[in-house]
């Protein structure tokens, strides 16, 4: 499993103290600023189960860290980065920007770098973890900070010397053999991503993670059946470990056992500690559906959420479930159906009491969905000057993932007139890392006359065998293209 998906008060009689593990000197390592002892040895072993991706029980000792000492920030920094919902994290990231002037400058740095993750801001984003790494150059988690951020806008080379940096600084640290291995597999190499997953095993063989990032890889290469076997030993180290039973229903529904499929993701609700828990088994049980066609199924099991999202007053989370359901509706041909659920999407962000930025990026998805909408309906008209209007509003926040949004909203709408140079050239600039994506590219070179280049994108579509949210629209009708004969 890759890593996740980023009050002013203070403790009277008690002088805040700046704590530093053993050996490390402030010039070099990022410290841990608190008035507590015993609030800092929580957070540590909190930390430690979150690297390892048990956040469930590491928030826990967060949760308890920040008690003990309530002017703590990194405890705050750990309940963000161990949220379940979106009301979660974006509480914790507002304490932990209140509390930062109790904190070190390195410290801020972390801080800031959250906080403009979590706006939106990369460009800030990345200023602040360049200034925490002058701070912090020996840093182990400094360097593995910047290379997740890099591994974000899927700039993998960066990302894999950033990981080596914290691997050289403690080899001991397991975190950026994880990741390091999610990289080099996104770059294709595969043998390397296996021997990264090997040495993070080597490092803690009685925690899950290991196992369950092995599986992934196993999975993604077709080896489904072995994957299976590693996703159980990941839950025989940990039974509540919630990726390994998503990875086991997806590997069941990429071997055609729906039916199995669901009852793993049944166990995963059945043990579900959390919201955050139960919103990730109805949802991966919603895209089993998907899979297999049964839409009505699907947006049943998304209803459900909707219900978790509205008792819990997310507002945030259920603006995201509604596009959700707009999305599925969308792929079934439901066109109008879908454009209400985006409607309603919106609707709800707006009354959220979010960020200034979150909404902002609500409005600009919506600009992209009635596009998408348009294109549906074929309205050109109205699809160009939708997309036209994303691309300006992309172009003002120059985020990556939007950016590859627009190229894909270009491609659609060459697709769309049967420009297929043009929609070819769009899509290249796309997300890369989505299936859907690749289908389209597939059927732009069908078009454009390159059977075998349609043929080789199909079957990156077709064998796309990740945890994806759209790789179920188009996974059988990638397999139609790959069937179909190659003629030039």
């Amino acid at each position: 499993m890759p890593t996740r998906p980023i009050i002013r008060r203070g403790v009277p009689c008690v002088m805040t103290l700046t704590l530093l593990a053993a050996g490390a000197s402030a010039a070099d390592r990022i410290p841990i600023t608190t008035s507590s002892d015993e609030a800092r040895q929580l957070y540590i072993n909190g930390r430690d189960l979150n690297e390892k991706l048990r956040a469930t029980d590491g928030r826990k000792l967060f949760e308890q860290a920040a008690a003990k000492d309530p002017g703590f920030a990194l405890a705050q920094v750990g309940l963000a980065n161990t949220s379940g919902t979106a009301k979660e994290f974006f509480e914790a990231v507002g304490k932990a920007v209140a509390l930062a002037d109790k904190a070190s400058e390195p410290e801020r740095q972390l801080i800031c770098a959250l906080d403009a993750g979590a706006k939106g801001e990369p460009a800030r984003q990345k200023e602040c973890l360049s200034r925490l790494l002058q701070l912090a150059p020996d840093d182990e988690r400094a360097h593995t900070q910047m290379a997740l951020f890099h591994f974000g806008r899927q700039d993998y080379a960066p990302a894999v010397e950033e990981f080596k940096k914290a691997i050289e600084i403690n080899p001991r640290f397991s975190a950026p053999y994880n990741q390091l291995g999610y990289a080099y597999r996104a770059m294709g190499r595969n043998t390397d991503a296996e021997q990264a997953f090997k040495k993070y095993i080597e490092l803690i063989p009685n925690d899950p993670n290991p196992y369950d990032s092995s599986a992934e890889l196993l999975m993604k290469m077709g080896r489904f059946e072995e994957s299976i076997k590693n996703y159980e030993k990941a839950l025989a180290q940990d039974p509540h470990f919630v990726a390994s039973y998503i990875g086991i229903g997806n590997d069941r529904v990429f071997l055609g056992q729906p039916a199995q499929a669901r009852e793993s993701y049944a166990k995963l609700l059945a043990g579900a500690r959390t919201d955050g828990e139960r919103l990730q088994a109805h949802f991966w049980t919603a895209m089993a559906y998907v899979h297999e066609g049964q839409t009505d199924k699907a947006v049943a099991e998304l209803e459900q959420n909707v219900a978790i999202d509205t008792a819990g007053k997310d507002l945030v989370a259920l603006s995201g479930t509604l596009n959700q359901v707009g999305n599925v509706l969308l792929e079934a041909g439901r066109v109008d159906a879908a454009a209400a659920k985006y409607a309603e999407s919106l609707a709800t962000i707006e009354k959220a009491n979010a960020l200034p930025q979150v909404k902002e990026a609500a409005n600009r998805q919506g600009l992209f969905d009635d596009a998408r909408i348009a294109l549906a309906r074929n309205d050109l008209a109205a699809a160009k000057a939708k997309a036209a209007a994303y691309a300006s509003a992309v172009e003002a926040r120059k985020l990556p993932f939007e950016v590859r949004q627009s190229h894909e909203l270009a491609g659609r709408l060459a697709l769309a007139q049967k420009d297929y140079a043009t929609a070819v050239a769009e899509l290249k600039q796309a997300n890369q890392q989505d299936p859907r994506v690749l289908y389209l590219t597939a059927l732009a070179l069908q078009g454009k006359g390159d059977l075998a280049g349609a043929k080789q994108a199909g079957v990156q579509a077709a064998d796309f065998n990740g945890l994806s949210n759209t790789y179920g629209y188009v996974r059988a009708k990638a397999k139609a293209i790959v069937a179909a004969p190659a003629k030039n």
